[in-house]
């Protein structure tokens, strides 16, 4: 992985950054710092920044990628040149310092066999849901921060066809979908442009003839335009969500819909869900470990 253009203002991780195991490094505003390694959590002491020098680094990462991050405009969120992904925030917002994570993408290396070597789900699994990507089913993908939803959408797109055309929409840029035929977008809206918000981003993407496309996570407004392209015919999309099972997902995306619907009852709304969305896979992880909990077909438990 290349962090050259970050390194010089973030001396003290250098040797974290560099590191070819670490898949997280977090800074606390109480400047402990913290890594996540083969799946564990944990503190390495005696890292420090100077007072004031995490923040006025940061300032100029974020100058150099276009971006704002300032009393203003305290939350950052960025792409680095090798898929990783940098939060950061600063007070106000969080006191006395900044927060900053950096989380490491090693997922599009990752392959349907090293997942189930990983034991993260079962040859049955795989055979499952490598045949719904192929069959153009909806997939939903639902589990909780850092539990694999990325990774699962990385390797699942594997089994789309080579001839078909992929749109790709994420807030910050993870997914690196291994198909001739991609087109890639991101939101845009903490830059010093104008605001190009997820919803505005998938409804421009309806008009340019994707067979696929693939949602980086449903948060928002764009849950009501996603729902209503996969019920109008917009087949094999994957999408991911933050949700704590998978008839909790179902939940989560119905009341993402009915905040920008009016005059639908959530149960209408529900029903709706439960059409456009064929498949809601939940993905849980328990002492480090990662793992395919419950593959839910909607087809035959609708």
């Amino acid at each position: 992985m290349s962090f050259e253009i970050i390194i010089p203002f973030l001396k003290p991780i250098e040797h974290l950054l560099t590191s070819t195991t670490i898949s997280e490094i977090m800074v606390n505003p109480d400047s402990t710092v913290w890594v996540e390694e083969s799946g564990q959590i944990q503190l390495l002491p005696g890292i420090r920044f100077d007072d004031g020098s995490l923040q006025t680094g940061l300032e100029v990462i974020a100058n150099r990628f276009g971006k704002k991050l300032d009393a203003d405009s305290p939350i950052l969120n960025l792409r680095l040149p090798d898929g990783s992904r940098m939060a950061a925030m600063i007070p106000p917002i969080v006191n006395p310092r900044p927060l900053m994570t950096i989380r490491r993408f090693s997922a599009r290396n990752f392959t349907l066999a090293d997942l189930i070597g990983t034991g993260m789900m079962t040859n049955e699994q795989a055979s499952v849901l490598t045949t719904a990507v192929r069959d153009g089913r909806n997939i939903l993908i639902a589990g909780a921060t850092s539990t694999g939803k990325t990774t699962v959408a990385n390797v699942l797109a594997d089994a789309i066809p080579e001839h078909e055309r992929i749109l790709v929409i994420e807030d910050t840029a993870e997914l690196h979908i291994r198909k001739p035929h991609v087109v890639s977008a991101e939101s845009q809206l903490d830059t010093h442009r104008g605001q190009i918000t997820f919803d505005d981003l998938l409804r421009a993407v309806l008009r340019h003839r994707p067979d696929r496309i693939i949602v980086g996570e449903v948060r928002g407004p764009e849950a009501r335009t996603l729902l209503d392209a996969m019920n109008t015919g917009h087949r094999g999309t994957l999408a991911t969500i933050h949700a704590s099972s998978a008839e909790e997902a179902i939940h989560r995306v119905a009341t993402l819909v009915m905040r920008g619907s009016s005059g639908q009852s959530i149960d209408a709304i529900k029903d709706d869900v439960r059409r456009g969305i064929e498949l809601i896979v939940y993905i849980h992880r328990e002492q480090g470990h990662r793992r395919i909990h419950e593959i839910l077909d909607l087809a035959v438990h609708p």
